[in-house]
């Protein structure tokens, strides 16, 4: 089994394993990785499959991507871990508690539910699909390109995070696009009826965000009974990067009581 590509930042203390959302990478959380290992924690910031530096694979789901993060733990002997996942990286720890609780000691969702979400991203991912890196030179060019497809230029600026020199003079992505234009349906599978974690579980909310509604704290308290839930004020989807000091704050004061 391949083993995840991980950045890990702190030689010591409780081990929090920080899962990245969906098109995006590991190097999202470095500022939050560093402020955390400066507090103790010693922090792994892991690339899922088809993303960043870790493997490709055509397999792609949630229960393989669980199955990763154990192999990942086992292989470095690591135990009760906190685990940290923000959209698909919160549902692969959904389903990381659920299916290996044994390795985990607390668990932190950042802005996604356990509930079936319907596809989004097809226009993303078309445009990250139709990049022509034989016409396409730069990561302006890359930009200009997208843009007719992806309005919101912060947006962009994320995806074009996956941009990378495979030469000189010739750019590629880290993400496995050829897999991910077709993973919607993936990513938006809910957890099956039956699975449930009775670990400590802080669930996120972005203020503005509609991934987690009201509706869904019955869902939540059904899969995580000892769920907890917090709303970040004025924040949306991304939680973490719109108010970084709120999110960092409200998360470790959550993950000190764990521990």
């Amino acid at each position: 089994m391949k083993l995840l590509h991980s950045n890990i930042i702190g030689d010591s203390g409780r081990d929090l394993l920080i899962l990245h959302g969906f098109l995006g990478m590991s190097d999202n959380w470095k500022t939050h990785a560093k402020n955390w290992s400066s507090l103790g924690f010693r922090v792994h910031l892991i690339d899922q499959r088809n993303h960043g530096r870790s493997f490709w694979s055509t397999a792609f789901s949630y229960d393989l991507m669980a199955d990763d993060i154990a192999h990942y733990c086992e292989t470095h002997q690591l135990q009760e871990v906190l685990i940290l996942g923000h959209s698909m990286g919160g549902k692969t720890a959904m389903h990381l508690a659920c299916k290996y609780p044994h390795l985990l000691k607390a668990i932190v969702i950042a802005d996604i539910a356990p509930k079936k979400y319907a596809p989004h991203h097809q226009k993303i991912l078309q445009g990250l699909s139709d990049l022509d890196f034989n016409q396409i030179k730069s990561r302006t060019e890359s930009d200009i390109f997208l843009s007719s497809y992806v309005t919101e230029p912060g947006v962009r600026m994320f995806l074009l995070k996956n941009l990378y020199w495979v030469e000189p003079g010739k750019l590629g992505l880290r993400i496995n696009i050829e897999v991910l234009k077709d993973a919607s349906d993936a990513i938006g599978k809910n957890l099956s009826d039956d699975a449930q974690s009775l670990l400590p579980c802080l669930f996120v909310k972005g203020e503005l965000s509609d991934y987690i509604l009201e509706s869904d704290t019955p869902l939540i308290k059904h899969y995580f009974p000892n769920a907890e839930q917090v709303t970040i004020a004025e924040a949306g989807h991304w939680l973490h990067a719109e108010k970084p000091k709120l999110f960092f704050d409200t998360v470790t004061d959550w993950l000190t009581l764990q521990i």
